[in-house]
């Protein structure tokens, strides 16, 4: 809309709905000029206020007189002590009308339990990074979308907005990433157009250990989204 937003008298930011790298953090700051804060919460829960950062931004606390945390392993069930990476399961404390016991949330984190500089003592989350149920199998690698995120936002001209398109021909997997660049890298010459795509293609390559085609497209081509964004369009299985 033409509005440049460290006009505004805007000081933080608070964030959610869906896993959002440390580098699209960095990207909000530097364009917007605020603090950007990361709350969690789920719509069967309670919606946003299971947690959230404080000022240091070093993981969610949890409200833990209402939500009791755990982590367990995704795969098997099983409960893992705090500092483990695995899923979290979420019970409700307070909750009367629908209370929720063991609550399986698909997002991948750990609970901190040191002390926060901030001084608060319940246990944190670390940040949300991605989804047992986001990741893509793609000729025998694992990767998920935030890792597409995090290799596209390093590379300079380029716009927190892409598409992933996953295809079959003649039986092997074919990944598309479509990257949206700024205005003036768009309407630059070729062969720099060429260096970008280059750029993003080999920090994707370096960060998921697959080389994926990238395609930059025009800014504002690809759909925005009211809600959570969809990252992903799996035409797999439309394979005649």
């Amino acid at each position: 809309m033409g509005v440049d937003l460290r006009e505004l008298p805007l000081r933080a930011g608070v964030f959610g709905a869906e896993p959002w790298s440390d580098a699209m953090r960095r990207h909000i700051e530097e364009v917007a000029g605020i603090k950007a804060y990361d709350i969690y919460g789920l719509t069967e829960i309670i919606g946003p206020g299971v947690g959230c950062e404080c000022c240091n931004q070093n993981g969610l606390h949890v409200f833990e007189d209402h939500f009791y945390p755990e982590i367990i392993n995704p795969e098997t069930g099983e409960p893992l002590p705090d500092g483990s990476e695995g899923e979290l399961v979420i019970t409700t404390l307070t909750k009367e009308a629908m209370p929720i016991v063991r609550y399986r949330t698909r997002d991948i984190t750990s609970i901190q339990t040191e002390a926060c500089p901030c001084g608060r003592t319940v246990r944190r989350i670390r940040r949300i990074g991605r989804r047992s149920d986001d990741m893509l199998i793609v000729r025998g690698v694992n990767m998920f979308p935030s890792q597409i995120e995090s290799a596209l936002l390093a590379v300079e001209g380029t716009v927190p907005h892409y598409r992933i398109i996953l295809t079959r021909e003649k039986g092997l997997d074919q990944v598309e990433v479509q990257v949206e660049v700024t205005p003036e890298v768009f309407s630059d010459r070729v062969r720099s157009l060429e260096e970008v795509q280059g750029k993003i293609a080999h920090a994707i390559e370096r960060t998921v250990g697959l080389r994926i085609k990238v395609r930059l497209v025009e800014p504002h081509s690809i759909e925005r989204s009211e809600g959570k964004a969809k990252r992903v369009i799996d035409k797999r299985n439309q394979e005649s």
